[in-house]
């Protein structure tokens, strides 16, 4: 035999992966991931504690006339007015899902599949407007539909996107249009 191949054949190749030192570092990933994802949860649910003075979210009504508008799309959540990312979380406001939204001379139903449907009657909408974004969404310029409303005392930014974006300002327009006319009826009452 040459010895090249003696040398060969009496290599024996290194140990490749220490697996205790692996499992140990998989375990101890495993439990901060899960200790970050339960921490989020609660705060979360502080938030929603810490917001447990809003009173519970208006139902649509049986009788809300003929539908001016509708669309589908997402809606992307609410927060306190002006201020973007002062997200709320009571009574669901806070989880993103579809919905579907219907403008009527009663007020805007917005129903979301898998979360919380709500209504705000036409006299708590304040304002529409294009913006591009609200807590935790970030989208192009007038890519976001945001819907202030007032529920108690407070006042509400809801951001909606539509499946076809081309809708939005006909929406602004039309709830900023409701509005004036309702504060006109108002005035004059």
């Amino acid at each position: 035999m040459t010895p090249v191949l003696l040398l060969a054949a009496e290599k024996e190749s290194a140990q490749v992966t220490d697996w205790a030192a692996r499992i140990g570092w998989v375990v101890g990933l495993t439990l901060f991931v899960a200790l970050v994802y339960w921490l989020m949860r609660e705060g979360w649910k502080w938030r929603g504690t810490l917001q447990g003075d809003l009173p519970e979210l208006p139902t649509t009504p049986e009788e809300t006339g003929q539908a001016l508008l509708t669309m589908s799309g997402r809606y992307h959540g609410s927060t306190t007015a002006g201020q973007w990312l002062d997200r709320i979380v009571a009574h669901g406001l806070g989880t993103r899902s579809r919905a579907e939204l219907t403008l009527t001379d009663a007020g805007l139903d917005v129903v979301r599949p898998g979360a919380s449907d709500f209504f705000v009657p036409a006299a708590q909408l304040r304002e529409a407007r294009l913006d591009k974004g609200i807590a935790g969404k970030v989208l192009t310029e007038g890519g976001l539909l945001v819907v202030t409303w007032e529920h108690g005392d407070k006042l509400i930014d809801s951001g909606f996107r539509s499946d076809h974006a081309a809708e939005h300002n006909e929406w602004v327009e039309a709830i900023n249009s409701m509005i004036e006319t309702n504060s006109r009826e108002g005035a004059e009452r």
